[in-house]
């Protein structure tokens, strides 16, 4: 019993199932688009979010075998299966490769257009992997697009408009989130970074600090254009949405609390660990609801 949970916890780890939190930005214009009424358009919303897991979950496979000897002197991914030498990487190349094509046949189930944007997001990560993390500012600009990506997919997965507003405000949500990332990496790794990996001899804690500053205040803008915008309030029938702004400053305020405190430095295990972060997220999307809902009662 002990062998097979043990083998269970090394999947879930490997498959970085907590990451897979960051695919809730596929169920977005399902919610703005007031559809989740609608029986068909949450079966392919849901569908599309199995998608981009399985994917996502490939790609942090495929990044896992490329950084092997990096993370074997990373104080923290060391412990990964892969660089830990629990699970060869000849293995994990090969439910890497199921992983993608079962995204794929899931994604083809929700069409060709979905199914192109699934595309891209499994090239423009496996370049990230390859290539693209190892040039400056590229790679978190690389990193903040593949959410940008799971917003558009959500919307065409259901085949509805995507706001332009809240894709530029998911790209500066996303910049702010890859930027805490970095910190904590650099943080947590201090004179190693660089050993780790070159590109983070570029980066500087003054730097991202500064930087941070400025895409938290993009983020907040956007939104807030966004709910007052007249498109987006005549076809939600509110103009309400702005009274959802509070909680979108507390969390961006409590994440960059968290990064500079350095207890933080995934976005995925602050949502998961730090329950202001996690209440404040509920909440934010409670309110998103109900306002939208109730619009035309």
């Amino acid at each position: 019993m002990k062998y097979v949970v043990s083998k269970a916890l090394m999947l879930l780890q490997l498959l970085r199932v907590y990451q897979w939190s960051k695919n809730g930005l596929v169920v977005l214009p399902l919610v703005f688009a007031q559809q989740l009424g609608d029986p068909v358009s949450v079966m392919r919303s849901a569908i599309a979010v199995v998608a981009f897991c399985l994917a996502a979950s490939a790609t942090y496979i495929i990044n896992d075998i490329l950084d092997y000897e990096q993370d074997r002197n990373h104080p923290k991914k060391s412990l990964r299966p892969i660089p830990a030498g629990e699970i060869s990487r000849a293995a994990a190349s090969l439910f890497a490769a199921v992983l993608a094509a079962a995204a794929l046949t899931t994604g083809f189930l929700l069409g060709l257009p979905f199914l192109f944007s699934l595309l891209f997001y499994l090239f423009m990560t496996f370049a990230y992997s390859a290539i693209l993390k190892n040039i400056f500012i590229v790679d978190v600009i690389v990193v903040a697009t593949g959410f940008v990506i799971r917003a558009i997919a959500g919307a065409v997965a259901i085949h509805v408009v995507f706001s332009n507003w809240l894709i530029v405000c998911t790209l500066f949500l996303a910049l702010f989130l890859a930027l805490g990332k970095r910190r904590g990496e650099i943080a947590l790794l201090e004179e190693d970074a660089r050993n780790h990996r070159e590109v983070l001899h570029h980066y500087s804690i003054a730097f991202i600090d500064q930087m941070l500053v400025v895409v938290a205040g993009g983020a907040m803008i956007t939104f807030t254009i966004y709910t007052c915008s007249p498109e987006v309030v005549g076809r939600l029938g509110t103009d309400k949405l702005y009274m959802t702004l509070p909680f979108v400053v507390y969390g961006l305020a409590r994440y960059l609390w968290l990064i500079q405190r350095n207890e933080t430095g995934d976005p995925s295990m602050a949502l998961l660990k730090d329950i202001p972060t996690f209440v404040t997220v509920l909440l934010w999307a409670a309110s998103c609801v109900i306002i939208i809902y109730t619009a035309r009662l």
